[in-house]
């Protein structure tokens, strides 16, 4: 989420704040003015003085809290170099300090506005879909549902409703032991969705529903043969979940027709306990990501890790190559941002430098490609970049191995 809303409600709580302020100490001299007014009855031979309110601690720290204009003046964007800078304010006549947190200048994003988004928005509505970018709050949802071009355009559906079956302490997902029936309807809505926005890419993926035999697999896999009925030409990467380790149902899915398999391990071995519901683990996932493999060898296979989170440099490598180990082909990494403070706090914000880093030591391990910064998300432009730097890159290697063929082909004429 851009760093421009916490200051919005910075701004609003201020207001609020400081109009509480004036109207705490008003209220007495109000009180003490009428009391003086009123004359002393026939029943009373002395005038009643008004009671004394004692000031408080609170009505002190109102006083010596930050003003409107802290809020309406905001400092200068900050330069990465100043990235971690920390605002220290008074709050109080003791002395006591708080400190105040400033997001980094690079997780700005633009507020939705273009055409294609309001087009996407407003035919989801329509026909009770659901999408991850929006239940999730991704940061970057405007550029993805406005794309370049129409063609170049993304979106995240996220099939099976909007109420998964676990607690991710990342994710902002609503979760529910007995989250409602599937809509038997979904997977012929969600294709004819897709059919009609002409788009050139598209990502499924889906909450988690173990309340359900197979997982939603057979769901998961009408929806994806449906879509290619009705646009055989446009790119489905499905990013699934993990089935509850039941193998035979990430086979199903994965044998259903899409052209990437993706399902996230979010985090290093070490701080998955601590990230992920408990129902999952890191070996499930690599788990997952080898079976579907095995299913389709020439389908690409995919995965995406959160940065910011405690982990250290030993993790990263050691989880990287455990990812190859298990023929990985893609990768992404991106900053974990806190949806709300009912979620885990943020432990470092990365900068573009580090996540360029990462992208370089991937790359040299043998990823087909990677997706690396602060902005990136597992289905972050997924047309405009995959496609440029993966599917074209294979298409191309296809065309010169029958250019050199139909050569020697001549040759041997």
């Amino acid at each position: 989420m851009a760093a421009s809303i916490p200051r919005s409600r910075s701004l609003l709580s201020s207001s609020t704040f400081c109009a509480a302020s004036r109207s705490f100490k008003a209220a007495p001299q109000r009180t003490r003015t009428l009391a003086t007014t009123v004359e002393p009855t026939s029943h009373s031979s002395t005038q009643t003085k008004p009671p004394q309110r004692r000031q408080s601690t609170f009505h002190d720290k109102l006083n010596a809290g930050p003003a409107f204009g802290d809020f309406v003046n905001p400092n200068a964007p900050l330069s990465p170099s100043e990235a971690y800078e920390i605002k220290t304010a008074q709050v109080g006549p003791e002395g006591r300090k708080r400190t105040i947190t400033r997001l980094p200048e690079w997780l700005k994003t633009p507020i939705p506005s273009n055409q294609n988004y309001k087009k996407i928005k407003n035919d989801l509505r329509g026909l009770n879909l659901h999408t991850v970018c929006e239940e999730a709050r991704c940061p970057n949802i405007s550029d993805c549902w406005g794309g370049s071009s129409k063609s170049a355009a993304t979106a995240t559906i996220m099939l099976m409703g909007d109420t998964c079956t676990r607690g991710c302490r990342f994710c902002s997902v609503k979760t529910s032991k007995t989250p409602p029936p599937l809509d038997p309807h979904e997977p012929e809505n969600t294709a004819e969705a897709l059919r009609r926005w002409g788009l050139g890419y598209v990502v499924l993926t889906s909450v988690d529903r173990d309340d359900l035999a197979d997982g939603g697999a057979r769901h998961w896999a009408e929806s994806v043969m449906k879509i290619k009925q009705k646009a055989p030409a446009m790119l489905v990467e499905t990013l699934t979940g993990d089935f509850a380790g039941d193998m035979e149902m990430v086979k199903l899915v994965a044998a259903s027709g899409m052209d990437v398999y993706a399902h996230n391990v979010e985090t290093v071995k070490g701080l998955t306990p601590y990230v992920r519901d408990r129902k999952a683990s890191f070996e499930q996932s690599l788990e997952v990501l080898r079976t579907a493999k095995e299913v389709k060898p020439e389908m690409i296979t995919k995965t995406s890790m959160m940065l910011g989170l405690g982990e250290t440099e030993e993790e990263m490598w050691a989880a990287l190559r455990e990812l190859r180990k298990n023929n990985v082909d893609v990768i992404t990494f991106g900053q974990y941002m806190r949806p709300t403070k009912r979620h885990m706090a943020v432990h470092e914000y990365v900068t573009p430098d580090v996540f360029e880093l990462w992208r370089q030591r991937a790359l040299d391990m043998g990823f087909l490609y990677c997706a690396s910064g602060p902005l990136v998300r597992s289905s972050y432009k997924a047309g405009e970049a995959f496609i440029e730097n993966v599917l074209k890159k294979r298409a191309a290697k296809r065309n010169e191995m029958v250019a050199a063929q139909n050569l020697e082909e001549m040759r041997a004429g």
